[in-house]
């Protein structure tokens, strides 16, 4: 038996889309034909995600858009529409052509049989393993409108996250490009031309001026050389970088430095917050739970850690003892969840800390703002200034000898 899509057309020469499971397309069309369906085309139909190439995409959905469908899917369930028909009316909707695509398999996929869960793991470039396990949970406690409402907040939180992360980097980065670019341009055109001037004065050139002048005579003269050894070097990184290996280390980096050690472990302590109270208010056991959540921590070497907590805890150990023992979360974090267990309202507690992780997470990006700007200042300020007395001293030299 083989499953097809089909188009066909029914005695008012309307045509109708939908899969039917038949022997072939014989079989088929008599199948469509006791329905008064007359069958135009036919093709097996495998149920698999469509091709992301032809859109320019890379396969995944943006939040913006993930997050419209979990609160419209959210309201539509809390309407009592049929799940059916609310993915009938969502396939519909202006999202981009890409996500219609799949939404059009999910809906074939739930109409043949499958239950949204399993039609959802089809696409698992599309819907993050933290969905998926969201909506099975859903299915499981009947409580799916409450899920994708949920779900719906926490995107849009996560969303507000990831624009303050760059909202906070954009500037650092953009005095680190202005450094290196003042930097080239001294070395590069304007101190080769005081060089050339003072040539013919016989001024000695010596200390910081001669070091300078030096560096600007390699730059000049290596330069091809230079700039193919920063490309290789970046593409050494780069290639490095999309290892596991790679991004493991760049992760553990980015949890030992200091400045970035904070945002890190607020970041992960706010998703995992709301991702782990979203959970156990779902129905989730405890295990079931945290290996859930472990796909919102996206720091591979807090990751790692979250993992033996997970063991910890299936062995016996309280979940307080089992995050004291990893070092990754906040003391105030720790704090919640003794209260949780103390009270055997863990789920609530947590709901309720979710304001306050997220306060914590958006004081971390002011910090950080605050102390890397005037860091970076005077890294500028350094360079800027090392050029300028090398440039000028020689001329102050020969002021001052009149």
């Amino acid at each position: 038996m083989q499953k097809y899509k089909y188009i066909a057309a029914n005695l008012q020469n309307k045509k109708i889309k939908g899969t039917f499971i038949a022997k072939d397309e014989k079989d088929l069309a008599e199948q469509l034909a006791k329905q008064s369906l007359y069958l135009i085309s036919a093709k097996i139909y495998s149920g698999n995600t469509p091709s992301a190439f032809f859109t320019l995409g890379t396969g995944k959905v943006p939040l913006s858009e993930l997050t419209t469908f979990c609160r419209q899917f959210a309201i539509m369930l809390t309407t009592h529409i049929p799940l059916l028909e609310c993915l009938d009316i969502l396939k519909n909707q202006p999202f981009s052509g890409y996500f219609r695509k799949i939404l059009d398999v999910i809906y074939d996929d739930v109409k043949s049989g499958l239950v949204l869960s399993e039609a959802l793991k089809k696409h698992a470039k599309v819907f993050p393993d933290f969905f998926r396990s969201m909506v099975y949970v859903g299915e499981m406690s009947g409580r799916l409108e409450l899920v994708f409402n949920s779900l719906a907040d926490y995107y849009e939180r996560d969303s507000a996250m990831r624009q303050k992360l760059r909202g906070a980097m954009a500037y650092p980065i953009m005095l680190i490009l202005m450094t290196v670019g003042i930097a080239i341009l001294m070395l590069t055109l304007v101190i080769p031309k005081f060089k050339e001037a003072l040539a013919d004065m016989d001024v000695p050139i010596e200390g910081i001026t001669k070091v300078v002048y030096d560096i600007s005579d390699f730059v000049t003269e290596w330069w091809q050389l230079l700039l193919s050894c920063v490309l290789i070097l970046g593409i050494i990184i780069f290639l490095f970088l999309r290892t596991e290996k790679g991004k493991y280390t760049l992760d553990v980096l980015l949890f030992k430095l200091p400045l970035v050690r904070t945002i890190q472990i607020n970041t992960v302590t706010a998703r995992f917050a709301s991702a782990f109270a979203l959970l156990l208010s779902s129905g989730m056991d405890l295990t079931g739970a945290m290996e859930a959540a472990e796909v919102v921590i996206t720091n591979r070497y807090m990751k790692k850690r979250f993992h033996l907590a997970t063991d910890y805890v299936r062995h016996g150990m309280t979940l307080t003892n089992a995050f004291e023992s990893i070092n990754i979360f906040p003391s105030m974090m720790i704090k919640m969840i003794t209260i949780g267990e103390k009270t055997n309202s863990l789920d609530d507690v947590l709901t309720r800390s979710c304001s306050f992780f997220n306060a914590q997470l958006e004081e971390s990006f002011n910090s950080f703002s605050s102390k890397i700007q005037p860091i970076m200042i005077v890294i500028m300020g350094v360079v800027v200034g090392t050029m300028f007395i090398a440039v000028y001293s020689p001329m102050l030299s020969i002021m001052g000898a009149f």
